[in-house]
C-alpha cells in the first residue's frame, strides 16, 4: 500500500512539472508562428515641377514619405512615379493605396482618369492627396473626391492663405498615433467643402483661421462671403482628415505641403505617414511610424535638399528653412 502511494505521488510530481515545460514551449511556437503584418504596396503620383526652390517640391516630398515609410514598416513597399501618369494601368494592379502630390485645379493629373481611380476606389485602395493635390474643380472631379476621401479644395468656398496653424488637441484615430499637439507655418488651405453632414469624416488636424487670413479681396481662392463669416465667428477649420468610404476604403486630405521644408518636423510629417498605413488598410503601430529621426536639424536639411526639381538660389535662406524643421513658434507669419 505504501508503495502505491508513494509511486503516485511520484507520478503527480512528475506530471506537475511537465505541464508548464509543455505550456512554455506551446507559448514559444505560438511566437515563433506569429504571422507577418500582411504586405502592403504604395504608388505615389508626383506631380510636374511648380513653384521653384522648396516649395511644391512634389517629387522630392513623395521620395521623402516614400524611403521614410519603407525604412519603417519592411512589410511597406513603395513606388514613386515623377511627373507623368503612369502609362502601363497594371501599376495600380496590387497596390493598396495612391498618394497624389501635385498641383491641382484644372491642371489635376487625375481630371484625365477619374474613371480609372474610381474603379480602384470601389476595390478598396485607398487614396492620400497632399497640398495642391486636394483642389479639383467642381462637378464631376469635386463629386468623386466627395466619395473617394470625403472633401476636398473648391474655389470660391475654399481658400488658400499662409499662416501659422497651431494644433493643440488631436482626435483618438490611428492617423494621429504618436503625434504631438505642433504648430508650423504652411500654406494652410481651409473652409474645404466636406460630405453633407461631414458623413464618415473624421477631422485630424483643426485649428482656429486668424483674422489676417482674410486680408486678400475676394477672389476664387483669396475669399469669399461664406468663409469669413466662419473666420469672424471663429468657427475651427479642419486642415486634413481621415474619410472611410461607405462601400469600404479609406481616404485622407492633408492641405499642408506648400513648404518642403516642413517635412522635416517630425509631427507634420508622421501625420502623413500614418495617413499613408492607416489608408491601405495597415495596422498603424501604436505610437504611430517610427521613421529614422534626423540627429541635429542640418542632418535634416540636407535630406530634404535632395531630389528638387530646381537648383538652390545663391543667396537662399537657409535660416528660414531650419525655422520650419524645428517649427516656427506660434507668432511667426515668415
Amino acid at each position: 500500500m505504501k508503495r502505491f502511494a508513494f509511486a503516485t505521488l511520484a507520478l503527480l510530481f512528475a506530471v506537475s512539472w511537465q505541464v508548464p515545460t509543455g505550456n512554455a514551449q506551446d507559448t514559444d511556437a505560438a511566437a515563433k508562428t506569429k504571422p507577418e503584418p500582411a504586405p502592403i504596396r504604395v504608388v505615389f503620383l508626383a506631380g510636374r515641377p511648380s513653384h521653384g526652390y522648396g516649395a511644391h517640391e512634389h517629387y522630392a516630398g513623395c521620395k521623402v514619405l516614400a524611403e521614410r515609410l519603407s525604412q519603417a514598416m519592411p512589410n511597406v513597399e513603395t513606388a514613386v512615379f515623377k511627373y507623368e501618369w503612369p502609362d502601363d494601368p497594371t501599376v495600380f494592379d496590387d497596390c493598396n493605396a495612391i498618394v497624389m502630390y501635385c498641383d491641382g485645379g484644372p491642371r489635376h493629373p487625375v481630371n484625365e482618369h477619374l474613371d480609372q481611380v474610381d474603379e480602384l476606389a470601389k476595390r478598396g485602395v485607398g487614396i492620400v492627396c497632399l497640398h495642391y493635390g486636394v483642389e479639383v474643380p467642381k462637378g464631376k472631379s469635386g463629386d468623386r473626391f466627395l466619395d473617394w476621401i470625403g472633401g476636398y479644395f473648391e474655389e470660391n468656398w475654399s481658400v488658400n492663405p499662409h499662416w501659422t496653424a497651431s494644433f493643440e488637441t488631436l482626435p483618438d484615430h490611428p492617423v494621429s498615433r504618436g503625434v504631438k499637439p505642433f504648430h508650423i507655418h504652411d500654406e494652410w488651405y481651409f473652409h474645404m467643402r466636406f460630405r453633407e453632414g461631414m458623413d464618415g469624416v473624421t477631422p485630424i488636424l483643426t485649428a482656429q483661421a486668424p483674422d489676417d487670413t482674410m486680408v486678400r479681396p475676394d477672389g476664387t481662392h483669396s475669399g469669399n462671403p461664406h468663409v469669413r463669416k466662419a473666420v469672424a465667428e471663429k468657427i475651427p477649420q479642419h486642415v486634413a482628415w481621415a474619410f472611410e468610404r461607405p462601400g469600404g476604403g479609406r481616404g485622407f486630405g492633408f492641405t499642408g505641403g506648400h513648404d518642403h521644408w516642413n517635412w522635416g518636423n517630425e509631427n507634420f510629417r508622421k501625420i502623413v505617414l500614418n495617413a499613408i498605413v492607416w489608408t491601405a488598410g495597415g495596422d498603424v503601430p501604436e505610437n504611430g511610424v517610427a521613421d529614422k529621426q534626423a540627429v541635429t536639424t542640418e542632418e535634416a536639411l540636407e535630406e530634404l535638399k535632395q531630389n528638387q526639381d530646381f537648383p538652390a538660389p545663391d543667396k537662399y535662406d537657409w535660416d528660414r528653412a531650419k525655422e520650419r524643421i524645428s517649427s516656427a513658434p506660434p507668432d511667426s507669419n515668415k
